[in-house]
């Protein structure tokens, strides 16, 4: 193939990549507690220079041309969204930290303190339907009674009566970039290293998303014209390869 083309079809397949972010990014600029994602990009090296030992003819000019642009694993922006005023039952955390839950399956982590009961009395995630169970520091199910008022300290202190009744299980994590988002607004944390955070909590409020709109809406259209660009690259080496064929040909 010819090279400029490789080139331009590289990036027409970074920036499919980008758009497919950016509109997911876009698609959750209401959801609770949603980390946006940012797009790395990077050079790509030559064969030559990634797989030396391959290669029993150099050539200088080659080996020093780029690659192309390639794409490195998704970013996850981990900053504080806007803290919103929500239910008895919602909790916000302020700074780092995420709430720990089990989804019948595994354990899992999340910012969406949006809560509510099910029929048995157990605490669960609006997000989830109520499939999603929220657990306390010992690791298992926050069950209360559903005839006594719930009320949840800033510590994290699920408390009917005045009586506590457990406390809500948050941690940091050792490396977030590790977290992988796995639906529901959930995140899998197989290598991941917990300790209790020291973040504070806010009982009645719950956190927005971190995506901004404008801003969304802007990496759009710089992505589609990107895209677009490197479409008509191809399309102009294309016809140049077509003139040579034709026209250079004949003179010859």
């Amino acid at each position: 193939m010819d090279y400029g083309m490789w080139l331009s079809a590289a990036g027409m397949q970074v920036n499919e990549y980008r758009q497919a972010l950016v509109s997911n990014n876009m698609a959750n600029v209401n959801t609770t507690g949603f980390k946006h994602d940012l797009a790395v990009i990077h050079e790509r090296q030559v064969e030559s220079r990634t797989n030396p030992e391959g290669f029993l003819y150099r050539n200088p000019l080659l080996d020093n041309m780029t690659g192309g642009p390639w794409v490195r694993p998704t970013y996850h922006a981990f900053v504080q969204g806007p803290l919103e005023k929500g239910g008895s039952l919602d909790v916000a955390i302020e700074g780092d930290g995420f709430f720990t839950v089990h989804d019948g399956n595994e354990v899992r982590y999340t910012r969406d303190g949006r809560m509510a009961l099910n029929d048995e009395g157990e605490l669960v995630s609006v997000t989830g339907e109520g499939r999603i169970r929220f657990l306390d520091d010992s690791g298992s199910p926050i069950t209360v009674d559903k005839v006594k008022p719930v009320e949840i300290s800033a510590s994290g202190v699920v408390e009917q009566g005045g009586v506590p009744v457990a406390t809500l299980g948050v941690v940091d994590v050792d490396d977030t970039q590790k977290l992988r988002k796995v639906g529901m607004n959930l995140f899998r944390g197989d290598d991941v290293r917990t300790q209790p955070t020291t973040s504070r909590l806010c009982p009645g409020f719950y956190e927005g998303s971190t995506v901004n709109p404008v801003d969304a809406l802007t990496g759009m259209i710089e992505v589609s014209r990107a895209y677009e660009l490197n479409a008509r690259m191809i399309q102009m080496q294309d016809t140049v390869n077509g003139d040579a064929v034709n026209r250079v040909g004949r003179i010859g």
